[in-house]
């Protein structure tokens, strides 16, 4: 019953995601409405990661499965895709490289200014006890 109420959540606001891209004449997808509700709904604590924690755990370990009807459709279309599958592939694998640094960047800043926000509180917390 809790995986049916979570995932009646994150339906929820995917269907809400689908009205905002009716409504709003953007040319934005009706998934990342979803998704900045969602990230919204967290932040605010509007939902607790409590609330959707498991079945988001879930859906993302079978996310996988998920790719297996598009490569199939990318199969079936191999006539239309065999004259450009060279610069597809160096673009993709570029593009892949590229998020991947990026990705790994930000990543490695965040963890310093965290490292630092933290070293800088137990500097302040050591010259509070000392005085």
């Amino acid at each position: 019953m809790k995986f049916l109420r979570q995932f009646g959540i994150i339906l929820l606001l995917s269907f809400l995601g689908e009205l905002l891209h009716i409504f709003i004449p953007l040319p934005i997808p009706a998934s990342v409405y979803g998704l900045i509700l969602m990230l919204t709904a967290l932040c605010t604590g509007i939902i607790k990661l409590t609330h959707v924690k498991e079945t988001a755990d879930f859906l993302i370990e079978i996310m996988p499965v998920m790719f297996i009807p598009a490569a199939v459709g990318l199969l079936d279309s191999w006539s239309a895709l065999r004259p450009v599958w060279i610069p597809v592939t160096v673009i993709t694998i570029l593009t892949t490289i590229i998020v991947m640094a990026v990705t790994g960047q930000v990543t490695q800043y965040l963890i310093r200014k965290e490292q630092q926000k933290k070293q800088g509180k137990e500097h302040s917390d050591n010259e509070t006890i000392s005085h």
